[in-house]
């Protein structure tokens, strides 16, 4: 794997992912895999070769389980042998083997479990990332999933699993992908040394108004970009004329943002239905001829963050000279919304998501067969194609 100083294997052992001493490894593993080990201890050890593979197509993101195991390769006083079949970054196939595992049983039964954990929610997470990332390579992406996920464990492997697909979407088509991450602990896997983030809907609530709110933002916080947050009220048209007009020098230098997260219950202010096919027909009418589904014609023109709210503030924004000001959108940022996004042409300059996780969860579960007992080959029948060819 790279020797990046930034993800390096001692600020994840640091950091943690997960268990990494007997009592945790014990207490999370499954029972029936110990159970195995004390089999191996009584009736003798043999060498094994496990594969490991994912049922569905994914970006290979294997870096945390591999440094997991040889870390506790090294803690237990035992030789593992890793051979990586993709490198990280690399599209795989469904049931193909990412990688084999190759030491003694004894010490690699219990690992099983962790081991799988470690590895299939990132490959598709990173996935996600990517598509999110080519689909839109023009708009900065920023990570803010930390609230969703079950867990600190979980948060690192999504912001880990981001920096993979984002380098993918980098190498593929340029584009600009995850420029950073909400949370300090993860910010060091996008090279970052401290997590980015905009306001909440709190200090709106607080400060009373959109404008005071930037306003204690900018005292506050001289030297940062001034990103404002400007749903509370209902007023995103009105609030974001309001804060640039309060602002004009920055927003003249590009130094002022908008981020819009109107919630799916809603409009944003002056459009309905019809007010949003129109300011689509205007700036992408390509958008919304031709047959789509439920859901993106609510992407497209529906409630919430659409491309039409997105292309309403633009057009207010640059009516009143203010066209240097950024627009970053957030809620609902998954893989297909990006796509409907970029096939209106949305002129977003910043996505705010942490919808590249998962959505459909049983698709993560990675698996682990035995294909060889000293040096023999052998596996069970029906996955005979996870043998080395």
């Amino acid at each position: 794997m790279p020797d990046d100083p930034k993800t390096s294997r001692s600020l994840a052992q640091r950091l943690g992912y997960g268990p990494r001493d007997e009592a945790g490894v014990a207490a999370w593993t499954d029972t029936y895999f110990k159970r195995t080990k004390r089999i191996v201890e009584t009736f003798g050890d043999c060498e094994v070769t496990y594969a490991l593979f994912m049922r569905r197509p994914v970006i290979c993101a294997p870096r945390l389980v591999v440094e997991w195991l040889e870390d506790m390769a090294a803690q237990r006083g035992f030789q593992v042998e890793i051979e990586l079949r993709y490198p990280e970054g690399k599209w795989v196939g469904a049931g193909e083997p990412i990688l084999y595992v190759t030491g003694p049983l004894y010490h690699l039964s219990d690992l099983e479990t962790l081991m799988l954990q470690k590895l299939g929610p990132p490959c598709v997470a990173a996935y996600n990332a990517y598509t999110m990332c080519a689909d839109l390579p023009k708009v900065g992406f920023l990570a803010m999933e930390a609230r969703h996920c079950a867990g600190t464990e979980m948060t690192e492997l999504m912001v880990y699993a981001a920096s993979v697909g984002s380098a993918r979407a980098k190498r593929k088509v340029g584009a600009l992908g995850f420029v950073g991450t909400a949370t300090d602990a993860t910010a060091h896997f996008l090279g970052k040394e401290r997590g980015i983030g905009t306001m909440p809907h709190a200090l709106i609530g607080y400060a009373g108004s959109t404008v005071r709110a930037a306003e204690m933002f900018a005292e506050t916080f001289p030297d940062d970009p001034l990103v404002v947050l400007v749903d509370y009220f209902a007023r995103e048209i009105t609030d974001s004329l309001a804060v640039c007009r309060r602002f004009p020098e920055r927003a003249a230098k590009g130094e002022v943002s908008l981020r819009l997260d109107v919630p799916g219950s809603r409009y944003l202010e002056g459009l309905d239905p019809a007010a949003s096919y129109a300011v689509l027909e205007r700036n992408a009418p390509y958008a919304v001829r031709g047959y789509r589904t439920d859901e993106q014609l609510r992407n497209l023109v529906g409630a919430g963050v659409s491309a039409a709210a997105i292309w309403a503030l633009r057009e207010a924004l640059d009516a009143e000279g203010f066209d240097k000001v950024r627009i970053v959108g957030s809620s609902g940022f998954g893989p297909e919304k990006c796509r409907i996004m970029a096939e209106a042409d949305a002129p977003l300059d910043l996505v705010g998501t942490g919808s590249y996780l998962p959505s459909k969860w049983s698709e993560t579960y990675a698996t682990a067969d035995i294909v060889a007992y000293d040096g023999q080959p052998r596996v069970k029948v029906g996955r005979e194609f996870l043998l080395r060819r």
